[in-house]
């Protein structure tokens, strides 16, 4: 195990919003801003999207190759109201379990994060050779979305993709969150690239949760996410736009939207939740068949959807909700689709219902390279995310 001793010269205090309740950010002192990387500077004043001289790139899969996990260490106890004693122990088995195939990148908020971080690793058997920690100030740890999207390059270079992140348009403390873009470019080395917007040039505000890949240039989101007026992420952009932003940043040859996300979805509709490619023809669905479950009707309209799309080329394959998961009257978003695909092993979601052992089967079944384990859940989701949303991958170069 390494540490990034710079980075944990640059962390400020801990912050005390709560997540559910927007409150204002609170100040503290930012590492000093890098020099433009990648042409950032040309893309903030320049044309459409053009990066002049840049290589085509391409969002892989996430099954292929990668050098790395990053997640960010559980701090803050508003993110699980009354509950966070237990998180950092479902951490530590995440870790426990990626680092045999991966390395795992650890941000750490403070000194003390840092060192909690490491009493439960070794507790959890993690081997110092299998994970770096690295002082990164962060409001919340949903990685997945404030972290920046990897691509590879047509030479097969890595770049980072650093989408503007405002905290799901919802909440107001995020400007640490925000800096962490930069933060992981200074620690990898990789080119970042600020995407803008077509119309305006200012910054596309987008999470990784709202966006799925087959590697091959299929994509997927919803238009609850993307399109609604409710936690409007880029307010005018349109269908068109979007797609338009895909092709230019990610390599997306067709866009394929659903409709609504899981009901108790914090987020407003990510994909992640419903919908996830397991192979390059093969589309795994979070499908509920109670009627009198609100799921049932999302579930069977992007069922339709997606049929519509694909038509033969693709297969689709539904896995079950589990039982409504819900605490203090809150319906939380849990769904088996926010599985994480590593290097030889998947991690699934488990919420200590009959559906567990069905999900996990199916999913087995659907990729037989891998090994499948189960990381319960029901604890975690209480933070309005799971395995998915609190990871995200470094691709490999190729």
């Amino acid at each position: 195990m390494s540490e990034d001793i710079d980075g944990l010269g640059e962390i400020g205090p801990s912050g005390g919003e709560t997540a559910r309740t927007s409150t204002s950010a609170r100040d503290f002192d930012p590492p000093p801003r890098e020099a433009p990387r990648a042409n950032e500077s040309a893309q903030r004043h320049g044309s459409r999207f053009p990066v002049p001289g840049s290589h085509p790139v391409r969002m892989p899969a996430e099954w292929e190759p990668h050098t790395a996990t990053w997640i960010a260490w559980p701090h803050h106890e508003p993110d699980w109201p009354g509950k966070l004693a237990p998180i950092p122990w479902v951490y530590g088995e995440i870790a426990r379990v990626l680092h045999h195939h991966e390395r795992v990148e650890i941000l750490c908020h403070d000194d003390q994060v840092r060192d909690d971080a490491r009493v439960v690793l070794d507790a959890h058997g993690v081997s110092p050779d299998g994970y770096r920690l690295h002082g990164v100030p962060n409001d919340r740890v949903w990685l997945r979305d404030s972290a920046p999207t990897g691509v590879v390059d047509d030479e097969g270079r890595v770049r980072l993709v650093n989408w503007r992140f405002n905290a799901w348009a919802k909440y107001d403390n995020y400007r640490r969150d925000e800096r962490v873009g930069e933060a992981v470019a200074r620690i990898t080395g990789f080119p970042r690239v600020e995407p803008v917007r077509p119309d305006t040039g200012e910054r596309v505000v987008l999470e990784g949760g709202a966006i799925e890949t087959n590697g091959q240039g299929l994509f997927l989101v919803t238009e609850e996410c993307l399109l609604s007026d409710v936690q409007a992420r880029n307010p005018g952009l349109s269908r068109e736009d979007y797609e338009a932003i895909f092709r230019a940043y990610l390599g997306v040859r067709q866009t394929i939207w659903l409709g609504e996300g899981c009901v108790g979805d914090d987020t407003h509709g990510h994909i992640d939740d419903i919908a996830r490619f397991v192979a390059p023809d093969v589309i795994v669905l979070a499908h509920e068949d109670d009627p009198a479950d609100e799921n049932h009707r999302r579930s069977v309209d992007n069922l339709r959807r997606l049929e519509h799309a694909v038509g033969d080329a693709i297969r689709i394959v539904t896995i079950p909700y589990p039982r409504p998961v819900v605490m203090n009257g809150e319906r939380l978003p849990a769904s088996y689709a926010n599985f994480y695909i590593g290097n030889s092993v998947v991690i699934v979601p488990t919420f200590n219902d009959r559906n567990d052992r069905l999900a996990l089967n199916t999913l087995a079944e659907l990729m037989p390279d891998r090994e499948v384990i189960g990381i319960h859940a029901v604890d975690l989701v209480w933070g309005l995310g799971t395995l998915h949303c609190l990871t995200q991958q470094q691709p490999a170069p190729r």
